[in-house]
């Protein structure tokens, strides 16, 4: 930890490790995500364990649910990332996935949230735009985010670099963020190590560190 001007520094998710001050974003853990992914069922395991470490730590538990909109009510930015992904040249090829309430859309049954946490749905890749969750976070008093999900190189680094652009440190659970492009998701993780200021991390760490937070009393979030 280095300390300036009244400042404490963190540079390892160690020294990051503050319950009080950290939240757990599970970024697009849904059905329809998770059928893409090759390792999915490892993903959700891993996920499933950080969550766990979270939970036992008194740290609070965000979920991030992508959707996209019926083509009617679309725009020209949803319009035209949709016919870039699925490949298709017109409007009319696009094929409704994602949709608000459908099978797809929801979280994978192993991660299915508490009482006392929460689900945002989105239409962006960064969980922090276009929804209430910066806010959400801020009133919290919550200054580090702690991210693990799917995709790294679709949702996840956007989601850093968005982080770090509102002034929180994100940090990437690297085992626990799964991808659809092994080589896309390397270049996203080497740009954010490039750019600075995200930290990188992996399970066995995160819950080793949230482990030992257990001697102390967790955070009162019940009021």
């Amino acid at each position: 930890m280095r300390h300036a001007y009244g400042l404490s520094i963190p540079r390892t998710f160690e020294e990051a490790c503050d319950p009080a001050r950290m939240a757990l974003l599970v970024y697009d853990m849904q059905v329809g995500v998770l059928a893409q992914i090759d390792n999915g069922p490892e993903i959700i395991g891993r996920v499933s364990t950080v969550v766990e470490a979270a939970r036992g730590a008194g740290v609070r538990v965000f979920y991030s649910r992508h959707m996209f909109l019926p083509k009617e009510v679309s725009g020209v930015y949803a319009l035209r990332t949709a016919m870039a992904w699925q490949h298709v040249d017109t409007v009319e090829a696009v094929r409704p996935v994602l949709l608000p309430g459908s099978p797809e859309c929801a979280l994978v049954p192993e991660l299915t949230p508490t009482a006392g946490e929460l689900v945002f749905d989105k239409i962006t890749m960064s969980a922090l735009a276009g929804s209430p969750l910066d806010i959400v976070l801020r009133d919290c008093r919550l200054d580090t985010i702690l991210i693990a999900g799917v995709a790294t190189e679709v949702g996840i680094e956007p989601t850093a670099r968005h982080a770090l652009d509102l002034g929180y440190l994100p940090i990437l659970v690297t085992d626990a963020c799964g991808h659809g492009d092994a080589t896309a998701a390397h270049r996203a993780l080497e740009t954010l190590q490039f750019a600075g200021g995200t930290l990188l991390t992996n399970v066995a760490t995160v819950t080793a560190a949230l482990d030992r937070t257990h001697r102390r009393e967790p955070a009162d979030i019940t009021g």
